[in-house]
């Protein structure tokens, strides 16, 4: 940790004064050496990556959101740990200096033309086009959702809108049932629905309330955790702390007015169970963003369709992406956008100079499990399923070390480091380690 801590220092510290980018709503035709589609954390990422390879006055991005968010500390927001405040900066703070900041929502793509229409209809025509647009929640397809919401004691941690209602059903939180679920669908951070229960229960404890609660945890995966040796770890946590787990429930209605969560036996179609709670915590179904959906470049679920290696589009190939939006079999996180933005600017500089990728990337992807106010289980692994691991200890077992490093260190590299193109590439905590000891 002392060398994490010596990294910290020599990163560049916040310059108190507006980035000097250039933005304004979309009007006249367009076109730029490199199009970035998405503000987000692949999309800032790369974008100041390719700031410095082709010129700021070359490169674009269309982002409509007026405010970024670091999502990964949600977790910590809804158990109060954390402030929403604390994960949000103006979008215009975080745009690369010079680059063109296109304040509108993709419309349509099409890679046949190499153009780019937004919702206020101007198009924007590219040489190079990175994808970075995320996917989409999907509150609507649960029966009584989003309206549901409305009604204390829902609260859901994948929403700027929903989070501080998780802390406050948290805090309301009397005696009965607190329950969290997991869809039937691909999700970001697929280890977020389950901390928050970790967190619950915690604090009850530390409320005194726990001995009247009841936690559980419905998923509709077949497993806890999709990495057997995390798995197994998690397992240990779940019967020492007396938490249930259901595996392949569904929630597919909730009866805000009632208190009443409905879920679908996935091995036994057609099979309901109500429960009553008097906490719920929803993961919404997710699927692709809906213009990567609607154009050629997606695949037959609608995901942007990559070479998992290389990241360069399948039959497109002056198109490439990176996170949530891609097929890449790997789970979506901080982490992995990390991971694959390294692997990216070497990919697209190889391309520039017509030469083939030689960098692949392997999946990696990294989860820190919270599992309380000061642990964590660090979850590192690739497209294999095979443990990736930074740090030459255990890293299945709970660390208050590893807390501190989810919750104080990584906010700042990530603002510091990654959206300003400084820190990724394979194994970025690996690279971060070796980088400290120097």
């Amino acid at each position: 940790m002392a060398a994490l801590c010596r990294l910290r220092l020599r990163l560049p510290k916040t310059i108190a004064i507006s980035n000097l980018h250039t933005s304004s709503p979309a009007s006249a035709k367009q076109h730029y050496k490199m199009l970035v589609l998405g503000g987000g954390s692949g999309g800032i990422a790369m974008s100041a990556r390719m700031k410095r390879m082709f010129g700021a006055e070359n490169v674009a991005v269309v982002e409509p959101s007026e405010m970024h968010y670091y999502q990964p500390i949600w977790t910590l927001v809804g158990a109060g740990a954390k402030t929403v405040a604390s994960s949000g900066r103006s979008t215009a703070s975080v745009m690369p200096s010079g680059v063109k900041w296109v304040k509108s929502k993709v419309q349509e793509i099409n890679p046949e033309k190499n153009t780019v229409r937004t919702d206020d209809g101007t198009e924007i025509s590219y040489e190079y086009l990175i994808v970075a647009l995320g996917l989409q929640l999907h509150y609507e397809k649960i029966k009584g959702l989003p309206e549901g919401f409305e009604h204390p004691n829902i609260g859901s941690n994948y929403s700027v809108q929903t989070v501080e209602k998780t802390w406050k059903a948290l805090q309301n939180f009397k005696e009965g049932n607190a329950v969290f679920t997991f869809p039937n669908t691909p999700v970001k951070c697929p280890g977020a629905p389950q901390k928050i229960m970790y967190l619950s229960d915690a604090y009850l404890r530390k409320t005194g309330k726990r001995s009247k609660a009841n936690l559980i945890y419905n998923t509709s995966l077949p497993v806890l955790f999709a990495i057997k040796k995390y798995a197994d770890a998690l397992w240990d946590v779940v019967k020492e702390r007396d938490l249930q787990v259901n595996l392949r429930q569904n929630l597919i209605e909730v009866r805000a007015d009632k208190r009443e969560a409905v879920f679908e036996n996935l091995d036994k179609p057609g099979e309901t169970k109500v429960i009553e709670y008097e906490m719920l915590h929803v993961t919404p179904p997710m699927g692709p963003n809906s213009a990567v959906k609607g154009s050629p470049l997606g695949d037959e679920a609608g995901w942007l369709d990559l070479d998992k290696e290389s990241l360069q589009h399948k039959r497109y190939p002056n198109v490439f992406g990176i996170g949530d939006c891609t097929n890449l079999p790997t789970p979506r996180t901080a982490a992995a956008v990390a991971a694959e933005s390294g692997i990216l600017n070497r990919t697209i500089s190889k391309i520039l100079k017509n030469e083939k990728p030689d960098k692949k990337y392997d999946g990696y992807t990294s989860c820190p499990l919270v599992t309380s106010y000061n642990t964590v289980i660090l979850a590192e692994f690739d497209y294999t399923g095979q443990p990736l691991e930074t740090f030459p200890i255990n890293q299945a077992k709970e660390r208050r070390i590893m807390y501190h490093m989810k919750a104080d260190f990584m906010p700042h590299l990530y603002w510091h480091g990654l959206l300003r193109g400084l820190w990724g590439g394979p194994e970025p905590y690996r690279k971060l380690l070796h980088l400290g000891m120097k």
